[in-house]
């Protein structure tokens, strides 16, 4: 194989995932952390200059989960899907429930590990 070649090498040629199965695997994850706790609520965030369009579900006791969506729309769209309030962050801001619940894991860290 010359330098210049076309054909990848084996290497990489791996099975890596699809967008479908990328989205499939975020959209279980999603609905898998609704189904699994209490008052769950979306808030969509925007895209920055590192990161793109995120979901973040909130649970009632603060716990949180974020994955990337597309765009807004998909994130609103698939809130009211799973039958979820849905809030655009920018003008909201995020639940105190979410920081005292970081601040809770933070401390059981420590804990842990003293």
């Amino acid at each position: 194989m010359g330098l210049f070649s076309r054909r990848k090498p084996a290497a990489a040629t791996t099975d890596a995932p699809t967008d479908r199965d990328a989205r499939e695997a975020t959209v279980a994850h999603l609905k898998d952390f609704v189904a699994t706790r209490v008052g769950v609520e979306a808030y969509v965030e925007p895209v920055t200059n590192s990161t793109p369009t995120t979901m973040m579900l909130v649970a009632t006791d603060g716990e949180w989960t974020r994955r990337r969506v597309p765009d807004p729309k998909t994130a609103w769209e698939l809130a009211h899907d799973m039958g979820i309030p849905v809030y655009d962050v920018q003008r909201t801001g995020y639940p105190q429930r979410v920081r005292d619940w970081n601040s809770r894991q933070r401390l059981a860290r420590k804990r842990k590990h003293a």
